[in-house]
C-alpha cells in the first residue's frame, strides 16, 4: 500500500509541473503540497488499515473544500 501513495505522489507531482507549464501557479503549488503529502506517506510504512483511513479523511477533507469551494466561490461563467 505504501507504494501506491509513492504512485499518488509521482502523478500529482506531474500535474503540478502541468499546471505549473499551462500557468496555473496556485494551483501547481496546491499539487506540490499533495505530492510532498504523498511522497512522506509512502515512507512511513504504515499498516494498510492505516492508509486506508488516512485516505479516507483525506477524500472526506477534499471533497468537502471542493463543494464549498463549487457552491459558494466559484461563478460559472468566469474566468
Amino acid at each position: 500500500m505504501d507504494n501506491m501513495y509513492k504512485v499518488l505522489g509521482f502523478w500529482t507531482g506531474i500535474f503540478a509541473v502541468m499546471f505549473y507549464l499551462g500557468g496555473m501557479k496556485e494551483v501547481s503549488l496546491l499539487f506540490v503540497a499533495n505530492t510532498g503529502f504523498f511522497l512522506l506517506l509512502g515512507f512511513l510504512n504504515l499498516t494498510e488499515r492505516m492508509y486506508m483511513y488516512i485516505f479516507g479523511a483525506y477524500l472526506t477533507v477534499f471533497f468537502a473544500g471542493f463543494t464549498y469551494w463549487t457552491t459558494f466561490i466559484h461563478v460559472p461563467g468566469m474566468e
